[in-house]
């Protein structure tokens, strides 16, 4: 039996082991408690601005404040006043030139009107978009980090942390150039840390299928080698440490967290180095209670209660949400709908209730099925609640976390945007009518749970704030 989580636990307790598999994390966070005890650190997130990062470093963050350290964002400025509303501090920055005054902007705006205009390119076969939104999406990346790099040395000198986490696919040099400890959190499909035995990250392409891998990570490398090295020969400019070939973030010499169950998981096929430490799961907190609306709970007795959402920014495809709403609205189910920034152009039938934004993790609980887009924060969260889904990818991992539950029976992917009305209507029939995937979704969500995503996260937080503490 291996432990992956907690090696530096293991190693000082070794009677740990004795444990149950369900006890190790309430041992592993008491041994923590009775270490941290009258320590109080200064801990700085620098998430990426989309809802999915900033969601999970606030479900983590929120764990530190309640064990009572100082917790700084540094988030995109779009988010003022959405995480001290939560008990957070604040120093945000500008990942562009500020647009004019606008009380009214979400959160993340900038990726939701960016996501919304390159909508077509989703389309496409994944190595196509490679070029078309995958590239485009880095440099935009790159070049917020660039045109932040002097107000992020600014902030971390006013909030001198005790240890600085960044959830990022893309490198900030003044994080690793402060002198301070630096955990990176990955809270993308696993994929991303790449290996030759598991398929191209981005590719959604099946695990037991070689066939296309290697065309794909050449045409990854073709078009993007020479923005990597522009970006490589910024970042070595800026004092940080060269970045590895064709990556855009560094791995930390001190921790390195991930999101993702170990029931799908690809440790087997790319095993990490011991300084990788997952977290199954990372539910936050703070969503408020979720009533479900009456219009939805009383349905005829063989109608389902089902969850749609693709994210905040899936969900600015207006078009692709509409075709879902109508071709739902004419099944027997009840549905609950994330209906995201263009709420107002979204048409619910009479079987659907929704709303601009919703608390995602106090629904998926109450719920039957979810079909979601495949974000990491979704499908792990699904996962967690023990519920089947249906993925229709849109970007980015999500083609990766779609094949992924596929290919395990944790869900069914179709084609986002040429699926028909009988294989939608088919999947649900599928999915919802197998007693057996219900029970073992059932079982690996126990087990997810007892594992305690958000206390094993802000475990090792501590723990490398203590070491360069002490």
């Amino acid at each position: 039996m291996s432990y992956p989580y907690n090696r530096e636990v293991f190693a000082i307790h070794p009677e740990v082991l004795t444990f149950g598999r369900l006890n190790i994390y309430i041992f592993t966070r008491m041994v923590f408690d009775k270490a941290m005890a009258g320590q109080r650190f200064t801990i700085l997130f620098m998430p990426e601005s989309a809802y999915g990062p900033t969601n999970q470093c606030i479900g983590i963050g929120y764990r530190l404040l309640k064990a009572g350290h100082r917790v700084v964002f540094a988030a995109e400025a779009s988010w003022a006043g959405k995480l001290t509303a939560l008990g957070f501090e604040e120093d945000l920055v500008d990942l562009a030139p500020p647009a004019p005054a606008d009380t009214n902007a979400d959160p993340g705006q900038f990726w939701t009107d960016f996501i919304r205009n390159t909508s077509p390119e989703f389309r496409k076969p994944t190595i196509v978009q490679l070029e078309t939104f995958i590239k485009p999406t880095w440099q935009a990346l790159i070049d917020g980090a660039i045109y932040c790099q002097p107000q992020l040395q600014q902030i971390i000198s006013r909030v001198n942390p005790d240890v600085i986490v960044e959830d990022n696919v893309v490198a900030f040099p003044a994080l690793l150039t402060a002198g301070k400890p630096f955990i990176r959190i990955v809270s993308c499909n696993p994929l991303e840390m790449k290996g030759e035995n598991v398929a191209p990250t981005f590719s959604g392409y099946a695990a037991n299928d070689r066939n296309n891998w290697q065309e794909f990570r050449d045409e990854y490398k073709r078009t993007h080698y020479q923005m990597w090295q522009d970006f490589n020969t910024w970042v070595q400019g800026q004092g940080a440490p060269a970045l590895a070939e064709l990556e855009f973030v560094h791995e930390s010499r001190d921790a390195n967290l991930y999101l993702f169950p170990e029931v799908a998981d690809y440790v087997k096929e790319r095993p990490l180095a011991s300084s990788w430490i997952r977290m199954d799961s990372s539910v936050r907190e703070t969503d408020g209670k979720y009533e479900i609306p009456s219009t939805v709970v009383n349905r005829p007795n063989d109608a389902r209660l089902i969850y749609l959402s693709l994210g905040s920014l899936g969900s600015a495809d207006v078009g692709l949400m509409n075709r879902l709403t109508e071709v739902l609205g004419r099944t027997k189910h009840r549905y609950i709908v994330s209906m995201g920034p263009q709420h107002e152009q979204i048409n619910l039938p009479a079987n659907m209730v929704g709303s601009q934004f919703l608390p995602q993790t106090k629904i998926i609980p109450q719920v039957d099925l979810v079909i979601t887009h495949g974000g990491n924060n979704t499908t792990t969260e699904a996962l967690h609640f023990g519920k089947p889904m249906i993925l229709l990818p849109l970007f980015w991992d999500q083609y990766d976390n779609a094949q992924r539950m596929h290919e395990l029976g944790f869900g069914i992917r179709l084609a986002t945007y040429s699926f028909t009305d009988d294989q939608m209507h088919s999947a649900m029939s599928a999915l919802l009518t197998d007693l057996a995937l219900h029970k073992k979704m059932q079982e690996n969500a126990k087990l997810i749970q007892s594992r305690d995503g958000l206390g094993v996260a802000a475990a090792v937080i501590e723990k490398v704030a203590n070491k360069y503490k002490s």
